[in-house]
């Protein structure tokens, strides 16, 4: 119980942030800026290369998957360890549903 009263002011602070906020505010803004140069950097670099083809050419390649019913599950992967979560998505509309994670497309496969 004695340990718990001496903690809860530094943890009240660092919930609030009154004690040295704009520092680690900063630090965290230096941090951000510097993996967006690492990002930007290595995109530039991978899009030089204009004979391969870039991971949104190949997932639109693949055609869209035919659903029966109104929901389609998409994992991603078959295996679970290479998938992303799972996405529910909803087929109401003709145009092909896209997965928010990986880009497969989705259409209702209705039977005529």
């Amino acid at each position: 119980a004695t340990a718990t009263r001496r903690l809860l002011p530094t943890l009240l602070r660092t919930l609030t942030g009154t004690r040295r906020a704009g520092a680690a505010r900063g630090l965290a803004t230096e941090k951000a800026v510097g993996a967006a140069a690492v990002v930007g950097s290595h995109t530039a670099k991978w899009m030089q290369d204009t004979s391969k083809k870039s991971p949104m050419e190949l997932i639109n390649e693949v055609p869209p998957i035919k659903v029966e019913g109104r929901i389609a599950a998409c994992e991603g992967d078959k295996n679970p360890a290479l998938g992303h979560p799972i996405e529910y998505i909803c087929l109401d509309l003709d145009a092909p549903a896209v997965c928010k994670y990986c880009g497969l497309r989705y259409v209702q496969d209705h039977h005529h």
